[in-house]
């Protein structure tokens, strides 16, 4: 008897026309840091000796809400503000756009929600994007925090949020037959023998929080 394991690729938000959506559903746990939106999904198949497949059963790993700087997500929300501020000229609004543009979408959302915390009353920030901008690059800036899942956003919303390293193990297993790398992986419970050792891997995450974190 052997296994076949295929990766697919679990979508944040809908998917694309003609596809089913793949949205993986977010839990709330105890510690908000830990929350649990993304992932891959495996399909996980048995195979015997005369080429017989079972079911095929799907199992999800899932990681957590993307890392976010908050310290440089306010930086650029007070650049952008500067750059939106008084008199606008052309180059000044390509410098807004490029810089909105070029950030990943967690932090494009945070720097949102600095924006509007600290500058909503002179309008908020997708009314200036639309002011500044034209509706048209405003909307391909705002288009881009739609693949972000709404148990991030709310996480991303918090009032504090700060970023820490932590260090966790775990266990790396090579088969003593090479192979090509691929996409699928075929492997006898029997036939194959694995050579298993524990590692060490840091990993940053995010803490958040609506008092002040110490």
């Amino acid at each position: 008897m052997s296994f076949q394991v295929t990766p697919q690729r679990v979508w944040n938000g809908p998917g694309p026309p003609g596809r089913p959506d793949q949205t993986t559903e977010c839990q709330s746990p105890a510690t908000p840091e830990l929350a649990m939106c993304r992932g891959t999904k495996f399909t996980l198949v048995a195979v015997d000796n005369r080429g017989s497949h079972t079911e095929s059963t799907y199992v999800s790993v899932r990681t957590s809400c993307p890392v976010v700087d908050d310290s440089r997500a306010e930086e650029i929300a007070d650049r952008v503000y500067n750059l939106y501020n008084g008199y606008t000229s052309g180059k000044e609004q390509q410098m807004a756009y490029n810089m909105l543009m070029e950030i990943p979408p967690p932090l494009l959302y945070r720097v949102q929600h600095h924006y509007n915390s600290h500058y909503e009353r002179f309008g908020d920030f997708v009314w200036r994007s639309e002011d500044e901008l034209g509706p048209r690059k405003a909307n391909l800036i705002l288009r881009r925090v739609e693949t972000i899942s709404l148990y991030c956003r709310s996480l991303l919303r918090s009032t504090h949020i700060q970023s820490r390293t932590d260090t966790m193990a775990f266990v790396y297993c090579q088969s003593d037959e090479g192979g090509p790398p691929s996409n699928i992986w075929h492997g006898s419970l029997h036939d194959r023998r694995a050579m298993c050792m524990e590692k060490l891997i840091s990993l940053q995450r995010n803490t958040y929080s609506n008092t002040k974190l110490r």
